[in-house]
């Protein structure tokens, strides 16, 4: 609008804003603006992640698909590199060292082999796992959608993986002596379990890798170290008899052990329940919820910072 002064100037003043005086965090929630990228809120955050189940599931079957497409034998190759770990280990651990002891031969070598195959299943899923983010970054630079999908994704690929193998597993304890029984059942729950726990643990590192991209070069040592502290080749209480109970007790409720005492429990008719700790089901739920659970919180309070530096 606009007024005349005494001496026939024109003089123009606006009429004051509803808006002036606002801070820019209070007008852009008057006009229902967001921050891009900003973190949902936990309950939203799950209902985004459940809205892309589908996209969970075809990803991690095309990642599993893809994964051996340029090898001859393919998919073979799922099952062929544990069982050539498994010989490997069977040579130097059983033959030469003699890890064997208290088991008879019908009962380490499904012990041995079952132990190379569910420790892959945590293995490969944090190696996957702390490339989640670092390793899509064009993917998640590029879409909106909650990047706990690819931590997640890379945890059902291996549990696919396994699941495959299993069918070779059961093969090798029923060529010596262990066949179907209601106890096979209990495979269900215990993979549940080491799934959840795996996809926690797989989300922890993932935060971890994004910020700090060479710990991909540093966790084979961890696995590793792992791996031998966990029983994959010896039963724990057997070989450390002569050591402190103390140092038996922290190894077997580690949860890579239980995970496959569990299974081997559930597999070989020659594993009874003496060989697993006390209170072991409790333990490994345990376990699977603080990991789980804790790890999918602990990945969602860093969402809006994946891919931003």
């Amino acid at each position: 609008m606009s007024d005349t002064t005494q001496d026939g100037g024109v003089m123009t003043s606006t009429r004051p804003s509803a808006d002036d005086g606002l801070s820019p965090a209070e007008l852009a929630a008057k006009h229902g603006l967001a921050v891009s990228g900003a973190r949902p809120g936990l309950g939203e955050y799950i209902r985004q992640l459940w809205g892309r189940r589908h996209f969970i599931l075809a990803f991690s079957s095309a990642k599993l698909t893809a994964q051996y497409s340029q090898a001859k034998l393919g998919q073979l190759w799922q099952v062929v590199t544990p069982l050539l770990n498994a010989g490997v280990y069977y040579l130097i651990f059983g033959v030469i060292i003699g890890a064997d002891r208290g088991m008879p031969h019908s009962v380490y070598i499904p012990f041995l082999v079952t132990g190379v195959f569910v420790f892959t299943f945590t293995q490969n899923s944090v190696m996957a796992g702390v490339r989640a983010i670092s390793g899509n970054l064009g993917l998640v630079r590029a879409l909106h959608f909650p990047r706990a999908t690819l931590p997640i994704s890379f945890a059902l690929q291996q549990l696919q993986q396994l699941l495959f193998s299993m069918i070779v597993l059961a093969g090798v304890a029923i060529a010596f002596g262990s066949y179907p029984s209601l106890s096979w059942l209990l495979l269900v729950p215990a993979l549940a379990l080491q799934f959840v726990f795996n996809a926690g643990l797989s989300m922890i590192v993932a935060r971890w890798g994004a910020k700090t991209p060479d710990l991909a070069q540093l966790m084979p040592f961890i696995m590793r170290t792992w791996m031998y502290a966990s029983g994959v080749m010896f039963s724990i209480p057997v070989m450390l008899s002569d050591k402190p109970a103390w140092i038996a007790d922290l190894l077997q409720y580690n949860p890579a052990a239980l995970h496959m005492d569990l299974i081997r429990f559930a597999l070989i008719d020659g594993y009874g329940a003496h060989n697993l700790p006390p209170h072991v089901w409790a333990v490994t739920i345990a376990w699977s919820v603080v990991i789980g659970v804790g790890g999918f919180i602990y990945f969602w309070k860093a969402e809006e910072k994946y891919g931003r530096g």
